[in-house]
């Protein structure tokens, strides 16, 4: 079980169910026995558990674990998660992940196929726009508090809908606009274009990043570390999202990061088992607790999907159940010096490297990342048989040394390349046990950093926006197994680049309008 977790206690401030633009700021409770925000808030206590909520919305899926109370209509509870939403549409489109499964259209993401008719894109936009709600009705009750504390909750609050609306920036482009200043009630929110987003995100991190916590002040709790990251993310994918090139600024946000104390844990494994709370790499996580935040999606949906076929679920992973979903490509896959490589965590046994049919496990190699067992071998502290406590590393530090590496080859002034060179090998040494896997001067370019940011955070969420930032998603020179619905990949229409506006929301907002190419 894990200390200081913020999501230990969860007051059920709000009930809101995301049907339609229209009701997104609708957040009055629906049940008698829910108290209202106005009346929940007396002591700093319960600012803290309201607050706690609004981190869950990126952990659970609804207000009781691990199922029956969902955040969110039109979809399986479980598929309905923000963390499950968020890896799919970053995983599944991409080289790195393909799914067995045969739920409604989930097939389309990685075929390239899927239309603004998805209902897993709606998910996802409607989790984006319910944390929004939920952010939006925090920071109105706790507009102006005296007290440090609450006011520093405040500001964490104000991330969480930055960081919302930076996925938004990035998934979906222009989105519906709502903040604390729209009240309550049935209208159709604005439409706010790409840029004008973007500027927002922007902004709201610059002046909150002062009234954070220092980083590392409490793990799992947004901080200076995680708002300079997200600042930092933003400003290295501005040329896609503004056209504009904002690398001096990207390592210039990436500075305090880098200083502030986190480093390379000695074993890449660290970061992904039941005790990666101890990694000292780990800026932002989203948490887990076997016992205190239960779900049929997050990070029990990405360590019981990979597990299937020969693998042994409780021996290596500490679990009781085997989903037998996720596996990889042969793309990936053939990044890897397979022999020296330790981040290269593959199970061949009874796998195929290529894929004929992505519904069969056997087809793909499958990944072994995730674990419910400590870093020593242990079993999880909450032992629990299929709920897990392994957090999912949203931002990590080798991400910064990725991040400071790319700026500076793509022109970024406040940066060099010999400290570029010292990052990215200091993740190879670590990789490979010494300095045999360590590269040269020459060797360092902008194709071996989207290789390397392969290598190195496979599976945690980054690999789609990489594609998009160096023009290899759609209709790059770079092709994957099935993309395009054909068994060795073609290019796809760039219009692909983003998701569509949902349908739905396109029919209940009149202010919102098609994406381009949908």
């Amino acid at each position: 079980m894990k200390a200081n977790n913020i999501y230990t206690s969860i007051l059920l401030l709000c009930i809101l169910t995301l049907v339609s633009c229209v009701n997104d700021l609708d957040v009055s409770p629906t049940d008698p026995d829910v108290v209202s925000a106005d009346k929940a808030y007396t002591t700093t206590a319960d600012y803290k558990e309201g607050l706690a909520k609004l981190y869950a919305t990126l952990a659970l899926s609804g207000q009781q674990g691990p199922d029956g109370y969902p955040d969110i209509e039109g979809i399986d509870e479980g598929f309905g998660n923000y963390l499950r939403q968020y890896w799919n549409h970053q995983e599944l489109t991409t080289d790195e992940a393909v799914l067995s499964w045969n739920d409604a259209t989930i097939k389309d993401f990685h075929w390239h196929t899927w239309t603004a008719n998805d209902g897993f894109i709606a998910a996802m936009h409607s989790r984006i726009m319910y944390t929004v709600a939920l952010c939006n009705e925090y920071l109105r009750a706790a507009a102006g508090h005296s007290e440090a504390e609450v006011q520093r909750f405040h500001a964490e609050a104000r991330f969480l809908r930055a960081l919302a609306y930076a996925h938004g920036v990035d998934l979906f482009g222009a989105m519906p606009f709502v903040t604390e200043e729209d009240l309550p009630g049935a209208f159709f929110p604005e439409r706010i274009t790409r840029e004008d987003l973007f500027a927002y995100v922007v902004d709201e991190l610059t002046e909150i990043l002062p009234l954070l916590g220092d980083a590392r002040f409490e793990y799992g709790r947004a901080d200076q570390g995680a708002a300079g990251m997200l600042l930092a993310k933003m400003y290295l994918n501005a040329e896609v999202y503004i056209g504009e090139s904002r690398y001096d600024e990207c390592l210039t946000a990436l500075q305090p990061v880098l200083a502030a104390g986190y480093t390379i844990p000695t074993a890449y494994m660290h970061s992904f088992v039941a005790d990666n709370h101890t990694s000292p790499e780990m800026i932002f996580p989203i948490t887990y607790d076997g016992l205190q935040t239960q779900t049929w999606g997050g990070m029990v949906y990405l360590l019981h999907s990979q597990i299937g076929g020969s693998m042994d679920a409780l021996g290596m992973f500490g679990t009781g159940d085997a989903w037998s979903g996720l596996r990889t490509t042969s793309a990936l896959v053939n990044k890897f010096d397979l022999t020296n490589d330790t981040r290269a965590l593959f199970w061949t046994d009874g796998q195929s490297l290529e894929i004929n049919d992505i519904g069969l496990f056997s087809d793909g190699y499958a990944i072994t990342k995730y674990r419910n067992r400590k870093l020593n071998g242990d079993l999880s502290d909450s032992n629990q048989s299929v709920q897990v406590d392994t957090d999912f590393p949203l931002f990590r530090l080798a991400d910064a040394y990725l991040m400071y590496a790319e700026a500076v080859l793509r022109g970024g002034q406040g940066g060099s390349r010999a400290q570029a060179l010292t990052y990215v090998n200091a993740l190879r040494t670590r990789a490979y046990g010494d300095n045999s896997g360590n590269i040269v001067d020459a060797d360092l370019d902008l194709n071996f950093i989207l290789d390397e940011r392969a290598r190195e955070l496979y599976w945690e969420g980054h690999r789609r926006t990489d594609l998009v930032r160096f023009e290899q998603f759609t209709d790059g020179t770079y092709q994957w197994p099935w993309k395009g619905k054909v068994k060795d990949g073609m290019a796809t229409g760039s219009f692909r680049d983003v998701f569509p506006v949902p349908s739905a929301q396109l029919v209940a907002n009149p202010n919102l309008t098609p994406t381009d190419g949908y």
